[in-house]
């Protein structure tokens, strides 16, 4: 029923969908539960240090000798300035007051590592078959070793600039990831808000000016949005939101709470949150800090982290961020597998009648 099998093939897979990494929300349970419905799993790395992601390895490999994406960012570790975060620390001030937080308190340094040696020896020794990152690639050294130990390499592009350098540089499928997409944008070109290009927009332009498999990603959450990335150019589709409502998903009960109250209007592209541009739900946080200068990705979630930990739900609501992407109201409480089965059941309905 798939028209374009590129995807299948690289991956080896039996379905040409892709559980999107992320970081915080899942871990190796979601990405066993996918591989075994006969999509390519994903493992996040960007909040674990390289031992942690070998223990995830380990135990994905005890349930699956499928391949799976070990996903990475690739950010430029920021410059540390104490003037630049004490006038962060002093735009929180009164949050902090309010919350009774106490603003002098030390903050744990955030924990989003870029892809380093650490990490490159990791995927040489456990050999996942599929490497991504976000944000660009690393270092043409660490790039050369991650192909050289057989893995596909994938990137995130949200214009077709992106698109384009991402080939030149080698990479075996590029993830079109439109403005609907949930979380982090992939931007790594010009300002870190650059390609707010939609999905249905983005997946045909990319897919006409690369030779590349194109994977799309944003606003897709059922079989519908499955058949229209067939339709627009796609090679497979990239589906992160649409799993948080599996029970395989590590995500907080007050998190899952929320996305059921999503509608279609209900996120914002934010960088109050970390510093780079990301969609979450909409609260109070977003709403009051969205004039303020960011500080440089990731250092400003240290300073917001402890409002995330308060043990109020009314505070935490206020201001946790809640990753989703502008589809979270289609989102469908399944176990993984079972999702992934509706995704292909309805979106073969659907090529099979437009075929």
């Amino acid at each position: 029923m798939w028209s374009d099998r590129r995807l299948i093939d690289l991956f080896q897979i039996e379905l040409p969908i892709l559980l999107a990494p992320m970081a915080g929300s899942m871990d190796v349970e979601l990405a066993i539960a996918v591989a075994k419905a006969g999509g390519l799993g994903s493992l996040p790395c960007a909040m674990l240090d390289a031992a942690k992601a070998r223990e995830q390895m380990k135990e994905f490999r005890t349930h699956s000798q499928a391949k799976v994406n070990l996903n990475f960012f690739c950010h430029t570790p920021p410059e540390l300035s104490n003037a630049r975060e004490a006038r962060w620390r002093e735009r929180l001030a009164p949050y902090y007051r309010e919350l009774g937080i106490d603003p002098a308190a030390p903050v744990p340094t955030s924990m989003r590592l870029p892809f380093n040696e650490a990490f490159c020896a990791l995927v040489e020794e456990m050999n996942p078959g599929v490497v991504s990152f976000h944000f660009g690639l690393p270092e043409e050294s660490l790039l050369k070793r991650v192909q050289a130990a057989g893995c596909a390499v994938v990137s995130s592009a949200t214009t077709v600039a992106e698109a384009r350098w991402l080939e030149a540089k080698g990479t075996d499928a590029v993830i079109a990831q439109g403005f609907e997409a949930g979380g982090h944008r992939g931007s790594f070109s010009g300002s870190p808000g650059a390609g707010m290009v939609g999905t249905m927009a983005l997946v045909p332009q990319i897919a006409d000016a690369v030779r590349l498999p194109v994977i799309a990603s944003g606003g897709i959450a059922d079989g519908r949005g499955l058949a229209a990335a067939f339709a627009l150019g796609a090679s497979g589709a990239q589906l992160g939101t649409a799993f948080l409502g599996c029970p395989e998903a590590t995500i907080s009960p007050l998190y899952r709470a929320r996305l059921r109250s999503a509608v279609d209007d209900g996120t914002e592209l934010t960088r109050a949150f970390t510093g780079r541009p990301a969609r979450a739900l909409l609260n109070r946080y977003i709403t009051e800090m969205a004039d303020s200068e960011p500080l440089e990705f990731p250092l400003q979630g240290s300073l917001v982290g402890p409002l995330w930990q308060l043990p109020s739900e009314e505070a935490r609501t206020a201001f946790m961020p809640v990753w989703a992407g502008q589809a979270a109201s289609l989102i469908r409480e399944l176990p993984a597998g079972q999702l992934v089965d509706e995704l292909v059941r309805q979106a073969q309905s659907i090529l099979g009648a437009s075929a």
